[in-house]
């Protein structure tokens, strides 16, 4: 057997290097390059491990490790999982800063491999800076933390253990059902440690998408079961863009003559103007979507997890009859809320469906009632899109005229507070992937890292991020990365002066104001923060507008710039898009001494009575 001797670090470059993807014919490296925040705990080893592979796997340098792993997941969605990133961090603060970010692709089922360095195996010159020590466990480090949010968790304590770790390790980031973050905690000493290794580790490998075939026995009863619905729906989730299924599930909407709703991460499956796309489906859905998921007895559940807001916490599927048929990849997904599994591909299990269900057709007097729906949705959706001269306009306003001024291979990028459920309301995507949304984790600070991500992965589409101003203030450094790495986005700042979405929710629940707005803290004096003048620091161009004809007229001007742009707009904190959407299950105080709490108390209970949970 042939050997190379290499550190660890130079084992873990040169296997990384070696992984490829075929897309489209295209053979092309697996990883598009690592992040890295160097320190102490990984400069010497994996710095020096990197450098030797550069002019083949090119190394990006962040602000932020939360953010550049965002960059990192963001990558990897809008590839599809086809391909993704490494991200490597010093020990302590560099590592756990990833955690949030760790969270945010497990919950999306998202790949990315993060290598934080970690402390010395050999334990001599314990503790070490940024060590945690604890009193009972000699084993542990702050690298625990990702064990809960990882897929795949390993300590690299000898050199040679990177041999199992790496080959389980891609097994997990390029498997369809078990996708996720895979966490190699890298000793710092054992990172410089040479070990004689396998040449055939470091072959070059193509790593191919598994198409999992639905059973035969399962294929069998949810075809019968469709087969004898009167009312059934789609729910498209991110799986079948992760599958490449658009075209397929457009097809089997149009042959079996079904209409489909989008989750957040399936929104974009179909064009918005797809006869069968009723749109957003759930707590943020529009009333097409939601009033047919209300009736159905069956929902055929494409890719999807089924996660509480696609659910309205398990209340919006009305009909007492309703069966649910879980088309997913993963089992655990498939058989939630005692559905009927069809464990398989997204795409190959639609196509395999339809051939089962042969030239069934649902009925004529379903078709019509969706068509209706639609209709009716669209005329109410324009009245909040329209544009305005209101002095602050709502945020589905400020989507309309982005809306106006985008192209349709433009992809608009978001994850938390308000935006998300207006977006997904009113944002028209009309080509795969041209909605990108963390809504799985809903995770504050993910969007320009994010935008950044997408970029990256699609060079030649205009990035459009969408952030408020409680976020931008979470996380805005990935903005200078952006600049530095030439990797142009346009972003829209809506600034309504704290955190209105669950200021609103707030309210909703019987609460006061308190808190959110920054009107409503504790505060000596009330921040202007210039916004504009902040994304300039950082590289940006930027400019403030006030108001909507301004912000078209900036859209124009960032499309045709070279140079990531920044356009602020004040907003309305209260106003927000009050037709279709669907009641959401937050708690409200069973005992207070306030009347609108004890109101929203009896408005809560009267709808907790109508969920349908495990049946």
């Amino acid at each position: 057997m042939s050997t190379i001797r290499l550190t660890m670090a130079q084992a873990v470059a040169r296997f990384i290097t070696a992984q490829k993807t075929e897309i489209d014919g295209q053979v092309l490296p697996l990883f598009g390059g690592v992040w890295a925040i160097f320190g102490h705990g990984n400069v010497a080893g994996m710095g020096e491990a990197l450098h030797d592979v550069r002019d083949r796997l090119p190394t990006f340098r962040a602000h932020n490790e939360q953010g550049m792993a965002h960059a990192a997941i963001a990558f990897a969605k809008t590839s599809r999982r086809r391909r993704m990133m490494a991200c490597t961090t010093s020990i302590g603060p560099g590592a756990t800063n990833m955690v949030t970010a760790a969270a945010v692709a497990h919950v999306n089922r998202l790949p990315v491999l993060l290598l934080p360095g970690d402390v010395f195996a050999n334990r001599k010159p314990d503790p070490v800076l940024q060590q945690i020590e604890s009193f009972s466990d000699g084993t542990v480090s702050a690298n625990d933390c990702f064990k809960p949010v990882s897929r795949y968790f390993d300590r690299i304590a000898r050199p040679e253990q990177i041999i199992p770790a790496l080959q389980r390790a891609m097994s997990v980031l390029t498997d369809p059902a078990d996708c996720g973050p895979v966490t190699l905690a890298l000793c710092q000493d054992t990172q410089a440690e040479a070990y004689d290794y396998p040449e055939s580790f470091f072959a070059e490998k193509i790593w191919a998408p598994r198409r999992t075939r639905p059973d035969e026995s399962e294929l069998a009863q949810a075809a019968d079961l469709i087969r004898n619905a009167k009312k059934p729906f789609i729910v498209a989730g991110g799986g079948v863009l992760y599958s490449s299924a658009e075209k397929m599930l457009a097809d089997f909407a149009h042959k079996h003559g079904l209409f489909v709703g989008e989750t957040q991460a399936g929104k974009s499956s179909l064009p918005h103007d797809h006869p069968a796309n009723l749109g957003a489906v759930g707590v943020t859905g529009t009333g097409a979507a939601n009033a047919l998921a209300e009736e159905a007895d069956v929902v055929i559940a494409v890719g999807t997890r089924l996660q509480d807001f696609t659910t309205g916490s398990w209340a919006l599927f009305k009909n007492p009859s309703r069966r649910i048929v879980g088309l997913n990849v993963q089992t655990f997904d498939a058989a939630k809320h005692n559905a009927l599994p069809l464990v398989c591909d997204a795409r190959v299990g639609l196509e395999e469906l339809s051939r089962a269900l042969g030239a069934w057709r649902a009925p004529e007097a379903w078709a019509a009632r969706g068509h209706e729906e639609k209709s009716r949705w669209f005329e109410t959706a324009a009245r909040f899109t329209d544009p305005t001269n209101a002095e602050l306009p709502s945020d589905a306003q400020v989507i309309g005229a982005v809306q106006r001024s985008a192209s349709p291979s433009d992809v608009v990028v978001c994850a938390a507070g308000g935006l998300p459920g207006e977006l997904h309301k009113h944002w028209k995507a009309s080509a795969a992937l041209g909605y990108h949304m963390e809504y799985g984790y809903s995770c504050m600070g993910y969007e320009i890292a994010g935008g950044l991500g997408v970029k990256m992965a699609e060079p030649a589409r205009e990035v459009i991020v969408m952030v408020g101003d409680g976020s931008y203030l979470m996380m805005n450094s990935e903005l200078a990365t952006s600049v530095m790495l030439g990797q142009k986005l346009t972003v829209v700042l809506l600034d309504n002066r704290g955190y209105g979405c669950i200021n609103r929710l707030q309210r909703a629940t019987g609460g006061e104001s308190f808190n959110n707005l920054l009107r409503h803290t504790n505060h000596v004096t009330l921040p202007e923060i210039d916004f504009a003048a902040h994304a300039a620091s950082l590289g940006a161009q930027s400019l403030k507008v006030k108001s909507i004809a301004e912000l078209e007229d900036a859209l124009k001007k960032a499309r045709a710039s070279e140079r990531s742009t920044v356009i602020v707009i004040d907003t309305d904190p209260l106003a927000s898009t009050d037709e279709g959407g669907h009641w959401w299950d937050v708690a409200v105080p069973e005992v207070s001494s306030r009347e609108q709490v004890k109101a929203a108390r009896k408005e809560y209970e009267l709808a907790v009575a109508a969920q349908r949970v495990g049946d």
